[in-house]
């Protein structure tokens, strides 16, 4: 196959690993567009992207325009780059119809979720959530919907048990950029055709919110440990004791027994350097790993060598 002109939108960590993978296979990417740098740190310097820092550290060209929908001039000039395909992962601006049509095969999106499941911005978090088995990543034909263009080719892959918003993170963003650079020569050949999403199957991943990261312990245990997990590494799983804010960092849902039967949930109904054991509405959760209010995150045993939980109450 013949190397495509491509230009390239992504910001985060997760884009990473798919522009490298198309400079590896020797595409030429003409442009990378990503936002512009925003403060970040205690110190609120300004701070590029992680995909800039690999743009800039490979001598591409890179576009930061603060609106591609309201900047008719940062869209003729996307024009001008005369590119064949334009590969967009966590972008994060929208991409008005002028810049999907630009290129001459048009925009392909990596998307983290088996499409048309969890359509949105945190598709990753919102399958831990809701318990599913599987996951994966669709290379998508982008058009004006969110995310609901035609699917050029899926990979599937198995959530683990004990899988962590991180974790689950860094293997899509890896399995993303495989599964990009297999689909590309059919795309450009127009042998690999796309598949239309079934809309009536779609969900949505809502963007995170730090609200969501407050505990209810009336919820079953295994829903707030798939909360935890979701939550690991933001906004982070969190709830209070005496006032002060514990940030839940690892537990596992445990069977309920009869020390806890009658517990309000919330209540320690045990504690020792194995963990601390949570009366929830349906069964009991034992977290392992957690983080007082400005301190590091410690195990639950190092915890307790600094206080008594006997009686205590999570609010």
């Amino acid at each position: 196959m013949k190397p495509l002109r491509l230009l390239f939108a992504g910001t985060p960590d997760f884009a990473v690993p798919c522009l490298a993978a198309l400079l590896d296979a020797g595409h030429e990417v003409i442009g990378v567009y990503t936002q512009p740098d925003r403060p970040a740190g205690r110190g609120r310097k300004l701070q590029m992207s992680p995909v800039k820092a690999l743009a800039l550290d490979r001598g591409l060209a890179v576009y930061q325009p603060e609106s591609l929908k309201r900047d008719p001039e940062a869209v003729e000039q996307l024009r001008a780059l005369g590119a064949d395909l334009m590969v967009v992962v966590a972008y994060g601006l929208l991409l008005p119809v002028s810049v999907l049509e630009a290129p001459r095969l048009g925009c392909v999106n990596v998307h983290a979720s088996l499409l048309p499941r969890w359509r949105g911005a945190a598709p990753i978090q919102r399958a831990i959530l809701a318990g599913d088995a599987e996951t994966g990543v669709c290379i998508m034909r982008m058009e004006a919907g969110l995310d609901t263009g035609p699917v050029y080719h899926r990979v599937a892959t198995p959530i683990d048990p004990r899988e962590t918003g991180g974790t689950l993170h860094d293997r899509l963003a890896e399995l993303g950029a495989r599964a990009l650079v297999d689909a590309l020569p059919g795309i450009a050949e127009g042998s690999r055709a796309p598949d239309a999403q079934d809309d009536a199957l779609a969900t949505y991943a809502h963007k995170l919110s730090k609200d969501e990261a407050t505990i209810d312990w009336s919820a079953p245990a295994d829903a707030i440990e798939r909360q935890v997990r979701a939550f690991d590494p933001w906004p982070v799983a969190q709830t209070t004791l005496e006032g002060a804010t514990l940030r839940i960092w690892s537990a596992e849902a445990e069977s309920e027994d009869a020390a806890g039967d009658s517990a309000a949930p919330g209540t320690v109904i045990g504690a020792d350097r194995t963990g601390i054991r949570v009366a929830t509405g349906a069964g009991r959760l034992c977290v392992t790993r957690l983080q007082p209010a400005g301190k590091k995150p410690m195990s639950a045993a190092d915890y307790l060598n600094a206080r008594h939980l006997d009686g205590a109450r999570f609010d």
